[in-house]
């Protein structure tokens, strides 16, 4: 029982670190802890993915509706999310029932990581590590998202974005940055570059 308090404690605290280091806006743990939305939905559906797994499935779903009434963002409790992910802003976030996402992820408001069937299948995306969407993104089916992509602002992607790719426009349009080239400028690279 100790040791689980203990980890549980060392994962808000992991948190709370990766959300200072990725909000310049926030100047202090204790702001953060009280004052980012972002976080209190993460850390409910942490409870809310506890139950899930346990078969307290109601309790789950009333849980994640409630936290989606009090921070604008609703995470379905099947929904599996690594460590230290961070929702900056976060109103109108929603992550669906399959979708998986990886470690090190931020996520920006508007941001929808959305289904295209209604089968009972895999029908969500999973997002891999070191992954940031940007305002208002639309990943939609069960793509993959590599490591350390981006999604730009109000992209739609609807096929697989490569590690370290990035994604604008809609739909979404691949490309690679070119070496030495830094990541955010790569964003707004010229037409001819993209594949």
């Amino acid at each position: 029982m100790l040791d689980s308090f203990r980890r549980g404690w060392a994962g808000v605290r992991e948190d709370v670190d990766a959300a200072l280091d990725r909000d310049p806006a926030t100047t202090s743990r204790l702001e953060m802890v009280l004052a980012s939305p972002g976080l209190h939905a993460v850390w409910a559906h942490r409870v809310s993915h506890a139950l899930w797994r346990r078969g307290a499935r109601l309790p789950a779903r009333v849980l994640s509706q409630v936290t989606r009434s009090v921070t604008g963002i609703e995470i379905h409790p099947g929904a599996r999310i690594g460590r230290r992910f961070f929702i900056d802003h976060g109103m109108g976030v929603v992550i669906g029932e399959t979708a998986e996402v990886g470690d090190d992820v931020m996520l920006y408001h508007g941001v929808t990581l959305g289904g295209r069937s209604m089968a009972r299948v895999k029908r969500h995306p999973t997002v891999g590590d070191g992954v940031t969407m940007g305002a208002g993104a639309r990943v939609l089916g069960p793509v993959v998202v590599g490591n350390g992509a981006q999604v730009g602002a109000n992209a739609v992607v609807v096929k697989d974005v490569p590690a370290h790719a990035i994604a604008t426009g809609v739909p979404a349009r691949i490309r690679l940055p070119q070496r030495q080239e830094d990541p955010l400028e790569a964003l707004y690279a010229e037409p001819a570059l993209w594949i």
